[in-house]
């Protein structure tokens, strides 16, 4: 497995982000986003991706291998204040143990 990020910034306090690899990445067995497609609400920062291959593939700089979508949200809620990932500048290792701090 390999840790990717995505070259956009993103950043979201009215929707829920998703990613998801491309359909023609995939067909190539190379997998993007193993776990955790849902983003937060209130989220700002660079997508730290999962990237599983199957098979040996070259990956190029810049080549789009995944998309961003964002789904609408109804009723109240409350944005990301963790801050374990939050405004994100690279590739950022599983911070699990702060859970547990």
């Amino acid at each position: 497995m390999y840790l990717g990020r995505t070259n956009e910034f993103t950043r979201t306090d009215r929707y829920v982000p998703m990613l998801e690899g491309r359909s023609s990445t995939g067909r190539l067995g190379l997998f993007i986003h193993v776990t955790a497609g849902f983003g937060d609400i209130g989220f700002a920062g660079y997508w730290t991706l999962e990237i599983f291959c199957v098979q040996p593939v070259r990956i190029y700089p810049n080549v789009e291998i995944c998309q961003i979508y964002y789904h609408d949200i109804d009723g109240e809620y409350d944005l990301y204040t963790s801050g374990k990932y939050q405004n994100n500048s690279g590739i950022q290792a599983s911070l699990l143990y702060k859970d547990f701090e």
